[in-house]
């Protein structure tokens, strides 16, 4: 059952091949078998996976069900989750038990899906590897001495070892996009304001959005139907109308046109993976799109704006870990001020200190016009590309990261260099654009992706292309040796 793709089980469930409860029981095994080697989840919630499971199979016998009733699910843990550790891989919540269901869960639930469990991740999703994980790093399916990417890792590295058919993640700066890649599988980064942020912990309020990962761009249209949708819980959240995404798959490509932006094919890009990247655009072509070389100036500022203004914002969302309402507290405190200090210092990892003092420095009297203000206008410029670009193309395409998974501890020490594996894809968050990832091919036996990076709210438009391009390969259908049987 695990070699199915999310669609192809919602069939199956249909038509009563198999029942959500023995579906269920097949990954909770296969968890419970494999991923004492990836470490891919942080909580595994069997109980609760078993009920829902049971009560989808009462739905089915109903007739109530809708084609996501009875599949499995996995969610990154920076969704709270009643009931169950919402942990955001960090010490500082190790205790932390939510009391409400962030609204993606509820929709999730309202879908009839099954929560096998939360997985692992980089520390309040900052990272590009998940090694900045309290509960250590989680490693790729592919190769286990290499990263699966983060932040979004453990939601990733499930898919790609086939031990749930389905997981959500968050990309702030690449976090979907850039596991998907490294880990062979399909991540989709919806429009900001497209989905639901109400009770997902906040990194930096203006480049985070919640999306799905999965095998495919059909599992992901299934996915993103139920998940996208106005929220009056969130400030952020945009009331406009939702497609039918699957609906909409197999449209031809066509009269479309494809950006290709010039300089992502710069110095950096290994020359393998542009070589994966050059074979995908001739089956676009091949599937009927115009190509057309365009540009865009700013990308190449887009790291440097990206730290400062994420930094910024974490610093002040990371504000309320204090250890006086909930999460982690130190020991005996002193006085008021020891508290802090020492819960703050005892609960946060290396990176995510790192991140805060940046910030808590981009935003200081003396500092705030030379840097945050100045990276909100280069942020600005960055859109206004994307904005000119989107007149002359339908979608953009380019390599989503300029190498394949680096080695477990390789760029631990050299922060700047680990930054750089967000490269591609950053802008596309800070102009608020939805993004995403599909398998491309293989170098040296890993998995590459390509990005595809569309207008606002046009979501439909990646989908369809993707799933055309999926058509003709099968390189999404490619599963690691160790995790077939």
């Amino acid at each position: 059952m695990h070699k199915m793709t999310l669609a192809q089980i919602s069939q199956g469930l249909a038509k009563k091949s198999f029942s959500s409860l023995e579906l269920t029981q097949h990954y909770l095994a296969r968890i419970h078998k494999l991923d004492k080697t990836f470490n891919s989840f942080i909580t595994v919630t069997e109980e609760k996976a078993l009920a829902q499971a049971k009560k989808a199979d009462l739905q089915r016998a109903n007739n109530q069900a809708g084609p996501l009733t009875g599949v499995p699910i996995a969610h990154k843990d920076l969704f709270c989750t009643q009931g169950v550790k919402t942990s955001c891989g960090s010490k500082m919540l190790d205790n932390f038990i939510a009391p409400y269901s962030a609204t993606l869960v509820l929709q999730m639930e309202a879908a009839g899906m099954v929560m096998l469990g939360k997985v692992n991740m980089d520390e309040f999703a900052m990272g590009s590897s998940n090694e900045n994980s309290f509960y250590g790093p989680v490693r790729n399916p592919w190769d286990n001495q290499r990263v699966p990417g983060g932040s979004s890792g453990g939601s990733a590295a499930v898919i790609a070892a086939r031990l749930a058919p389905a997981s959500t993640g968050t990309d702030t700066g690449g976090s979907i996009r850039q596991p998907a890649a490294l880990c062979g599988i399909t991540g989709l980064k919806p429009t900001y304001g497209r989905v639901s942020r109400y009770g997902m912990v906040a990194f930096a309020s203006s480049l985070d959005q919640a999306g799905p990962f999965a095998q495919s761009a059909q599992d992901c249209a299934l996915l993103l139907q139920a998940m996208a949708g106005f929220d009056a819980k969130d400030s952020t959240s945009v009331n406009i109308a939702v497609p039918d995404y699957a609906a909409q798959l197999n449209q031809p490509l066509t009269g479309k046109t494809i950006g290709i932006p010039k300089e992502y094919f710069e110095q950096g890009l290994d020359k393998a993976v542009e070589s994966r990247v050059q074979a995908a655009i001739e089956i676009f072509k091949k599937c009927g799109a115009q190509i057309k070389e365009v540009s865009l100036p700013s990308s190449p500022l887009s790291i440097g704006v990206y730290y400062v203004v994420a930094s910024a914002e974490c610093s002040s969302n990371l504000s309320r870990f204090d250890g006086v309402r909930y999460g982690h507290r130190c020991d005996n405190p002193r006085d008021l001020e020891d508290l802090y200090k020492r819960s703050r210092s005892e609960g946060f990892g290396d990176e995510v200190k790192r991140r805060i003092m940046v910030g808590t420095h981009v935003l200081s009297t003396g500092y705030y016009d030379a840097y945050y203000l100045k990276a909100q206008k280069v942020r600005k410029l960055i859109c206004e590309d994307f904005k000119r670009v989107f007149t002359e193309v339908d979608f953009l395409l380019g390599p989503t990261t300029p190498t394949p998974a680096f080695k477990i501890g390789e760029k631990s020490s050299d922060p700047v260099s680990m930054y750089l594996s967000d490269i591609y894809t950053i802008a596309t968050n800070l102009a608020g654009l939805p993004g995403m990832s599909i398998p491309a091919g293989f170098v040296d036996g890993l998995p590459v992706g390509i990005q595809l990076t569309g207008k606002h709210f046009d979501e439909s438009t990646l989908l369809n292309a993707a799933h055309l391009y999926q058509q003709e390969t099968d390189w999404h259908q490619q599963i690691p040796a160790s995790c077939k049987e």
